[in-house]
């Protein structure tokens, strides 16, 4: 969730100053791309992940301040609510063996914090959508205890002035009808039940515009092989309901802004980009503040200086503004970069699940990049958010628009030309060919056998309510026999519907 905030509140209150200064970051960015002054030394890759904690009835344990205490590591943090961790894998090249290892590490990340959980009484769940989630854990005293939180979270009601409406409509369970839910909120915890996977690139300032235009383009079918969210306080709702559900529980809108098109901060964008400036300056038009605290750097100056500035002000603005696939300005070492990162992802249900998916999104994403006629070009921006929708929403059920094809599933989409195209993409960025084979050939299984995270979940479910459960109780014994598979590791394309 970033960086916290000062706890003086004196600080916070003047928003004149702070859109003056997110102004001047915005000049000193504009000045750094036209001087040439990032570092760009190779294609470093990093990957965060969002968990959950249990009890031992399966529900949201609200316990990450302790459990973080007993891992002891900072490449854990907190998130929003109390029952979620954060893992940040150090970055690292996409080169060689470099996914192999990641895997490695992750797994020895995971099986180290989840050791430390038990001890707590907690076990970690890696999983879109914790199912057991109840209206009672979106209260606000479940909020993690930073100042960043509270003051998100009071700076959205202030904004909307009402209660946090959540409504959607899923796709129906074999046999069933189309479920609803329609529910409120008076806190922004519902968007502590959306937990993901984050995969960020390292780009040349002249490359980002081609790496998040296809990174855009990639976002529909992404979502719809790795879908892995489909319950939300008891309905069966989208393949992937984070998607509709951290739109909503985000939004600063009141019904009126909404009828006059004013633009979500949980936003695919509206236009393909030629610079990674044409994104930070959309958000600063388009944007208020929600979390105005000034430094006392004058990022101006400190670029003459010599130096590179931290542009404080405009990376806290876009840390609230959650585009799918985020512009990222850091400094590291001294030296500043780029990133694109890309949001789309849930978390789970396995690691090599999660190494596979980013396999395949760094793979395609770099070979539709270098393509001669972009795909962008071929297609409207529109047709890319509305596959983001639809693979959302129904999955291997989806029907994409793909240049050239036209409507097709995104199975087939990725077997016939995205699979292809990312083994293209992994080998240019000399990928070894352990690595390409093992986690594309995940992909490719995954697409032959239909079944993602989300999939799996809908039919365990159906199978138990088939059986005599009812909906809370076959929700339990999913997670329940889910927790179990995923810990063994074996991909999900595998797993069994028994047990």
């Amino acid at each position: 969730m970033g960086t916290d905030l000062s706890a003086e509140p004196s600080a916070q209150l003047d928003r004149g100053r702070y859109r003056r200064k997110v102004q001047r970051c915005l000049d000193t960015l504009a000045r750094m791309l036209t001087d040439g002054s990032f570092s760009f030394p190779r294609k470093n890759i990093g990957l965060e992940v969002e968990l959950n904690l249990v009890d031992g009835r399966l529900r949201p344990s609200m316990t990450n301040t302790a459990v973080l205490e007993a891992i002891d590591d900072p490449s854990f943090t907190t998130e929003l609510g109390q029952h979620n961790l954060e893992l940040n894998v150090p970055p690292r090249p996409l080169a060689g063996d470099s996914a192999l290892q990641l895997e490695d590490d992750l797994q020895a990340y995971l099986g180290k914090a989840a050791s430390k959980a038990t001890d707590t009484g907690s076990t970690l769940a890696m999983i879109g959508i914790l199912p057991t989630l109840r209206q009672e854990h979106f209260d606000q005293k479940w909020l993690t205890n930073k100042t960043r939180y509270s003051s998100l979270n009071d700076q959205i009601f202030a904004a909307r002035g009402e209660r946090i409406s959540l409504s959607m409509e899923g796709a129906a369970l074999p046999g069933a009808q189309p479920e609803r839910l329609r529910s409120y909120s008076e806190s922004i915890l519902p968007e502590a039940a959306c937990t993901s996977v984050q995969l960020h690139l390292q780009v040349a300032p002249e490359e980002f515009a081609a790496h998040w235009n296809a990174a855009q383009c990639l976002a529909g079918v992404q979502i719809a092989l790795a879908a892995n969210s489909p319950f939300l306080l008891g309905k069966a709702l989208w393949h992937e309901t984070r998607i509709p559900l951290f739109q909503q529980a985000t939004d600063t809108r009141p019904e009126e802004l909404k009828n006059q098109g004013v633009r979500p901060r949980v936003w695919f964008g509206e236009r393909w980009i030629t610079s990674i400036f044409d994104l930070f300056e959309e958000n600063v038009r388009y944007f208020p503040g929600l979390l105005p605290e000034t430094d006392v750097e004058d990022p101006i100056e400190t670029l003459e200086a010599g130096q590179a500035p931290k542009l404080t002000e405009l990376r806290m603005h876009n840390g609230t503004i959650w585009r799918w696939n985020r512009p990222v300005y850091d400094v590291v070492d001294g030296l500043p970069h780029l990133r694109v990162e890309n949001r789309v992802l849930p978390a789970g249900p396995t690691v090599v699940d999660i190494v596979a998916n980013a396999a395949f999104f760094y793979g395609a994403q770099r070979a539709l990049a270098e393509q001669e006629r972009p795909v962008w070009t071929q297609m409207s921006f529109q047709a890319a958010e509305e596959n983001l929708y639809a693979g959302a929403r129904k999955s291997f059920d989806a029907q994409l628009y793909w240049p050239g094809i036209g409507w097709i599933p995104p199975d087939e989409l990725a077997l016939r030309v995205l699979l292809p195209l990312a083994h293209e993409g992994l080998r240019r960025s000399e990928v070894s060919d352990e690595a390409r084979v093992k986690y594309l050939g995940i992909i490719e299984r995954r697409c032959l056998a239909r079944r993602s995270g989300s999939t799996w979940q809908r039919d365990y479910v159906q199978r138990a309510q088939n059986r005599g459960d009812d909906r809370e109780t076959a929700l339990n014994r999913m997670l329940g026999r889910y927790l179990e598979l995923s810990a063994e590791g074996e991909p999900v394309h595998t797993w069994p519907l028994t047990g």
